[in-house]
């Protein structure tokens, strides 16, 4: 593990063009290291959520994926790209919730094999495209609905990567998500709003942070029609933000490692299992690196100036009648 983890710092070290450049190798290296990390402390869905008050955390996960499947109005018969799918916990819970078919693409193979044990009541709906979705190994006009959740963060250039999803859905259909990025809070001349980026790009294996305006821009030049947008953050309940689970104060196992006390505990069972080989060497740093980067999101949800939920709803023009 230590020569990935060395792999992924000289590729984030070479900054933002380097990072743009290798994006590929870059994502791969990152969710090599992080995948077992993120299904030990986050579960099958790895991305945030607005919550309401006194609902679980694994509620609020799924209550957000199907608020895109309801826009999207999935069902039976329509065919789906999931655009990032991760190890599979958004398009397995969307296949048995409304049952759609759904291809997952993906760029890491590991995730793939996860995913597909996480899909196995559901394999019937759910198959997987190992591959990359700047230039997505399928056909035009191929999909009745696309969604992203919390995927496009990781592409070099937003515009390029819309336009291959435009390519690959049908005339008239809609694509949907949740993208990272910056508010109109930062303020790129704030020496702390440009620390808590960069903590947050580091740890999380993305080339920038892409502001809402560039997001909304992107899509249309890409192709697509803007139907709606919004920062879904905004709809959690004050007692529950979208970071709430990043600070350990939910009181249940999962929550226990995101504990300073748990943090703490985590890191010496890891150094002690690495001395005794127990652990592959640099499975400390990994931790160390996560736990940076959580800190870093949870400020930059306070301060306002970082989204992990701009939503979107864009939709390819239908063809002309004429």
């Amino acid at each position: 593990m230590k020569s990935v983890v060395e792999r992924y710092s000289g590729i984030h070290d070479a900054g933002v063009e380097r990072r743009k450049e290798r994006y590929r190798s870059f994502v791969n290296h990152y969710y090599d290291l992080v995948t077992d990390f993120y299904e030990f402390g986050w579960g099958q869905s790895f991305h945030f959520a607005p919550r309401r008050r006194g609902e679980s955390f694994k509620a609020s996960l799924l209550r957000h994926q199907r608020f895109l499947a309801d826009r999207l109005s999935l069902e039976p018969g329509m065919q789906v790209l999931d655009v990032g799918c991760g190890v599979g916990g958004p398009m397995g819970a969307l296949a048995r919730c409304t049952g759609a078919s759904f291809v997952g693409l993906n760029n890491n193979a590991y995730q793939i094999e996860r995913a597909k044990v996480h899909t196995r009541d559901v394999q019937s709906l759910c198959r997987f495209i190992h591959g990359d979705y700047m230039q997505i190994p399928d056909g035009d006009d191929r999909y009745d609905a696309a969604f992203a959740i919390e995927s496009m963060p990781h592409a070099p250039d937003k515009t390029a990567a819309f336009r291959e999803i435009f390519r690959v859905l049908r005339p008239g259909a809609c694509f949907a998500g949740y993208d990272w990025c910056l508010t109109e809070d930062f303020d790129p001349r704030d020496t702390e709003h440009v620390r808590i980026k960069d903590d947050i790009v580091e740890g999380d294996a993305i080339p920038d942070i892409a502001r809402t305006s560039e997001v909304r821009s992107a899509l249309r030049a890409a192709g697509f029609e803007l139907v709606e947008h919004g920062d879904r953050a905004l709809a959690s309940d004050p007692t529950t933000p979208w970071y709430r689970a990043l600070q350990g104060r939910d009181l249940n196992l999962r929550s226990i490692p995101r504990t300073p006390v748990g943090r703490a505990l985590t890191n010496l069972v890891l150094r002690v299992g690495e001395k005794w080989r127990a652990f592959p060497e640099g499975t400390t740093a990994v931790s160390s690196l996560l736990n940076r980067t959580a800190d870093a999101l949870v400020e930059g949800g306070k301060t306002g100036i970082f989204t992990p939920m701009f939503y979107f709803l864009a939709r390819k023009p239908p063809r002309s009648q004429d």
